[in-house]
Formats: C-alpha cells, structure tokens, sequence
C-alpha cells in the first residue's frame, strides 16, 4: 500500500521525539542508574519466565522436579544471563575499551566513567537485587550464609561505583569472576536432570576442567576458582601500580577497593581448599 508524503513525515517526526525524549531523559546521566536498574530486575522476571517456560516445554525432567528445585532451576537461568552479559561487558571495558586506558590523558583512572559503564552497572546492581531477594526470600534453600555475604558486598560494591563513578575500573575486573558461573549453572543442571551420565555432562566437565581447573563437590555447586584468585591478583597488582590515584578516592570508596576484593578472594581460597579436600578424596576413591 502506497504511503502518503504527510504520513511518513508525521512517522519521522514521532520517531524523532521518541529518540529526544530516550536521550534527554532515559539514558540522561541524572536518571541512568535508576533506569537501569529497574532494567536489570525486569530483565531478572522475564529470564526466570522464559527458563520456566522453554524447561517446561523441552526438558522432560523439569515436571519432574520438587518445586524449590524448579526455583533454583529458573534462578540459575537469571544468574547465567546475568553472567554472560556482565562477563562480556567487563572484558569490554578493562581491555578493549580506551575509557580506562593509561594511554587516555582525561582524568585519574579511578573517576572514569560514562553513561554506558554506569548502564552495564546498573542492570548488575538489579540483578544482584533480585537475586539476593529470591535467596533470602527461600533462605537457605538458594544458598546459605556465604551467598548473602557473596551478593551484599558485590552489590554495594557496584552500587557505589556506579552512583559515584569511583573505581570502575576495578569493578569490572572483579566482574570479570562471573565468567566461571554458566559451567558451574550447567553442571548442576545436567546433574540435577538426569544427565550425569550423559555425553554432555563429559564434555562440560572436560571444558571446566582444562579451562578453569574446576571440579565439582557434594552438590555441584562449588568450583576450583583458579581463574578467579589469579584475576583478584591482577587487580591487587594493578592497585599497586595506580596507588597514587586509589588513594585519592573518598573513604568509602577506597575501603570498597581494599576490602570487598580482599573479602572475596578469601571465599574464593576457601572454595578452593573445599575443592583440593574432594578432589583427594575422589582420587583415593579411584585407587
């Protein structure tokens, strides 16, 4: 059908005011951290729905579950998303973006920011969110103690960083960790359907073990965080090298710098000493 000269001119003219009105208001510096939370939760809703839908309809053991297993199925559906995204986004921003560059002459490393990284951060500070909601709501069905302590701190880490716009650089590095989740997610999801013996459940436990050095214990949902603990070492050593300007961050965040980082490397050494403990006891198993 033919369209008249006035119709596209007045389509032209709404798709115009929708961009002015996504760019001065939407994604205006004052109003991208509350938008983008509000994303992150939303974004948090439909993944859950999605994974209970696509489960419901592809994988026949999911009817077969106990309900707070479909829960934690679904969950593990957010967690992976949310991993994925901020994984990409983060090896974005601390290796191929200029924003964080030493080369960049525009202010100290540790003010950097734009309306993109505080976007990215605000759908993490959602989800960390809503996923904290949903373990406290289930407590300890989702996970216990070390869980909560995991998602408050990384939460008020990014929470501060990107309402600040201090230290971003070294939050997506931490960030950087949640690529070691999808394998741990899909571990459990194979174990938890039936498919332990399944010729997937082998190759994922050969990618974890050659790429991350992880193997699983008792429930499946600890790992042998080797990739994380040398990318907290990363970071320490680049905190080192950039001292002179971490130390001239407000109080707050520079303790946020120190310690959250600090806190969390010690739960991931914990881990791994969890994992050295089951991986003997396997061994011996074996022999």
């Amino acid at each position: 059908m033919a369209i008249s000269d006035d119709t596209v001119m007045a389509i032209k003219s709404y798709q115009n005011q929708a961009g002015v009105l996504v760019k001065n208001y939407l994604l205006a510096d004052p109003f991208v951290p509350y938008i983008s939370i509000l994303a992150g939760i939303f974004f948090c809703k439909l993944v859950y729905d999605l994974t209970q839908l696509l489960s419901n309809f592809y994988i026949k053991n999911y009817a077969t579950l106990t309900k707070i297993q479909q829960i934690e199925w679904n969950n593990r559906g957010i967690s992976t998303i949310h991993a994925i995204f901020i994984t990409i986004t983060s090896l974005y921003f601390v290796f191929w973006s200029d924003l964080f560059s030493d080369k960049r002459l525009a202010g100290l490393i540790t003010f950097r920011s734009s309306p993109l990284s505080n976007f990215a951060l605000g759908v993490s500070v959602g989800y960390f969110i809503a996923d904290l909601g949903m373990i406290l709501w289930l407590y300890p069905s989702l996970g216990g103690v070390e869980y909560v302590i995991h998602h408050s701190l990384s939460g008020i880490a990014v929470w501060y960083s990107m309402f600040s716009g201090e230290g971003q650089l070294y939050t997506y590095m931490i960030l950087i960790s949640e690529i070691t989740t999808p394998e741990i997610n899909i571990r459990w999801y194979l174990d938890t359907g039936g498919m332990k013996r399944s010729i997937a459940y082998l190759i994922n436990g050969v990618v974890i073990f050659f790429a991350w050095l992880e193997e699983n214990i008792a429930d499946g949902t600890s790992g042998m965080q080797v990739a994380r603990i040398l990318l907290f070492g990363y970071m320490f050593y680049h905190v080192y090298l950039h001292y002179d300007q971490v130390i001239q961050m407000h109080i707050f965040g520079y303790l946020l710098v120190m310690v959250v980082p600090s806190v969390l490397a010690i739960m991931n050494f914990v881990w791994f000493g969890k994992i050295l403990r089951g991986l003997k006891k396997q061994l011996a198993k074996r022999q």
